[in-house]
């Protein structure tokens, strides 16, 4: 029986901000549509979530934002997934992001930015599309 492995997806919430239920959606939802997901919980530094999905041996980290601060979160967490050359963990973003942000994430290296509202088959759809099965 070849079983195919399930796509692994860190949901996490870095910096400052404390609203978690869009992440408690997302992490819900993805796992309802067959990822395996861990959530990291609240206020988690950069180098606490690129070490959890490296020990995690996660696909994608889901950095969710709602502090208008994702521009350098986002950046400090593609940074330190260089400096552990980590970089094959694809980085997603998602929460409140005005449009003139979202060029400038995927500039940097975000794959793709979900904002407030977006479906959860429209992110699992793009992880699907986006992960290589094995």
């Amino acid at each position: 029986m070849n079983q195919k492995r399930k796509i692994r997806v860190l949901v996490a919430k870095p910096g400052l901000d404390g609203h978690e239920r869009g992440a408690h959606v997302v992490a819900y939802g993805l796992r309802d549509a067959g990822f395996e997901v861990i959530y990291t919980g609240l206020r988690q530094t950069t180098e606490q979530i690129v070490n959890a999905a490296i020990q995690e041996d996660v696909d994608v980290i889901g950095l969710s934002i709602l502090s208008g601060a994702h521009v350098s979160l986002t950046r400090k967490v593609l940074d330190e997934l260089k400096n552990q050359k980590a970089e094959d963990i694809m980085v997603i973003v998602g929460g409140i992001v005005p449009s003139e942000d979202i060029r400038d994430l995927k500039e940097m290296g975000v794959r793709e930015v979900f904002t407030a509202g977006t479906p959860i088959s429209a992110i699992s759809d793009f992880i699907e599309s986006a992960i290589p099965a094995d």
